[in-house]
């Protein structure tokens, strides 16, 4: 058998099963239970998936994860219109009321809003507008008042496009980037996820990238975050992930991959990763 032909040979039939792949069971083999997430994740329909991944972040949730954050800012409208459909179906509750639950202060304060949001999906942009919220996040910024309503309502609210032309604007008049000015505390975790909420709206690829770098470059993978993000973005950016990786690390990913993980469950996750290139 091939190296990719036993991953391959699992999509095949988990896609074709009328259930799809149900949650896995529990196995003492730690290589079994990875090989496992990795294709419920995979074979889950995506809005199913996004609901599942958002369930266990509320549940585990703690400052520093950012999983509700992603799912929030890298799916495009529908797409998080449908999970919060499929959060609903499944859990009978509402993703907005466990968000709120589970998470607190500032945190809360930002997140509420980001899962609640449905933003214009177009690329028509307000210029005039552009240049008014970017004076605003800079005189907020300035007055390290991260987490006021003004903040977290353009962030939360306005479409990636308007989004992105208000972030020039801010770079245009005042010279840094908006991340540079957010990053006045490294430790800050507040900070950190409001930095990360901008890269997920303007360059999500970059963000996949980083987690992708941060969790094979650990001392010990952390296989959840590497897990999570082949699963979800293969066939729709890997590609671009892969590009950003090699550039910026020299070292192509599937090779990265391979020298962390072993097994099926590395040959899983090669194989997703092949599915960018077609």
């Amino acid at each position: 058998m091939g190296k990719s032909d036993f991953a391959t040979e699992n999509i095949q039939i988990h896609k074709a099963s009328p259930k799809r792949f149900p949650l896995w069971q529990k196995t003492v083999n730690s290589s079994a239970e990875l090989l496992q997430r990795v294709v419920m994740l995979w074979t889950l329909d995506p809005s199913e998936r996004d609901a599942y991944l958002a369930n266990e972040a509320t549940k585990r949730w703690t400052s520093s994860n950012q999983v509700l954050m992603e799912i929030a800012c890298t799916r495009s409208p529908k797409e998080l219109l449908l999970a919060r459909d499929a959060y609903h179906a499944r859990f009978k509750r509402s993703l907005e009321e466990d968000v709120a639950y589970h998470t607190s202060g500032d945190f809360c304060k930002l997140l509420v809003p980001l899962v609640s949001s449905y933003r214009y999906g177009g690329d028509d942009v307000n210029l005039t507008l552009a240049k008014s919220e970017a004076k605003l996040l800079h005189k907020k910024i300035s007055e390290k008042a991260y987490g006021c309503d003004d903040v977290i309502r353009i962030l939360a609210t306005r479409s990636k496009a308007q989004i992105i032309a208000t972030l020039n604007q801010y770079k245009n008049e005042f010279g840094n980037d908006i991340n540079k000015d957010l990053n006045a505390d490294p430790k800050d975790e507040f900070l950190a996820l409001l930095r990360a909420t901008v890269k997920c709206l303007i360059f999500p690829e970059k963000y996949f990238e980083k987690v992708i770098r941060l969790a094979i470059n650990k001392q010990g993978t952390d296989e959840g975050a590497l897990t999570r993000v082949v699963a979800t973005r293969a066939e729709v950016d890997t590609k671009i992930i892969k590009d950003l990786y090699h550039k910026r690390n020299s070292v192509p990913l599937d090779r990265a991959i391979g020298k962390d993980t072993s097994g099926d469950y590395e040959k899983m996750l090669l194989t997703l990763l092949g599915h960018g290139e077609a």
